[in-house]
């Protein structure tokens, strides 16, 4: 992901979630650390041809992992809605994962909303385990998120099959 991707992020991002959507700062934030010898985040957009759009290109997902240490954290993985069910999130989720393991974190720690339950059974494919709550994690809606752990996030990669 790129500064120039923010705005098309923000649109996906604004319909998928509606009432926690991050803003154009927290993005710009995180992608100031996403470049350089020293950067500690990976921020990734995926993308397919279309003519409809100024760009010629449509953001049709989005996915973030931030490190400190040997510890990473996934941020935000979106999908658009018309490409649910293609394995879109399987494979940002790998690539999340992958980045992980090239930043050397042994383990990988995430948020989910506790009504999302397609997101955690995604989690739970690759090996995420609960280990908590946060409640009202999820503002303003005052929604609880489930904390979920995954120790060693290269073998998390190699034993999982993506489609799409």
């Amino acid at each position: 992901m790129r500064w120039w991707d923010i705005d098309p992020v923000l649109e996906l991002e604004k319909d998928l979630f509606p009432e926690d959507a991050w803003s154009r700062g927290m993005f710009w934030s995180e992608l100031a650390h996403a470049r350089g010898a020293e950067a500690t985040r990976r921020y990734l957009v995926a993308e397919v041809t279309d003519e409809e759009t100024e760009s010629g290109v449509r953001v049709i997902g989005y996915a973030g992992l931030a490190t400190t240490g040997e510890q990473a954290d996934i941020q935000t993985i979106a999908v658009a809605r018309d490409h649910w069910g293609t394995g879109l999130g399987s494979t940002l989720l790998a690539e999340l994962l992958t980045a992980a393991s090239e930043f050397e974190c042994a383990e990988v720690m995430l948020e989910c909303r506790v009504d999302n339950v397609r997101a955690q059974k995604l989690y739970e494919r690759f090996g995420f385990a609960p280990i908590g709550f946060r409640r009202g994690y999820y503002q303003p809606g005052n929604v609880d998120a489930l904390v979920m752990r995954l120790t060693d996030p290269s073998t998390s990669v190699q034993g999982t099959q993506i489609n799409g």
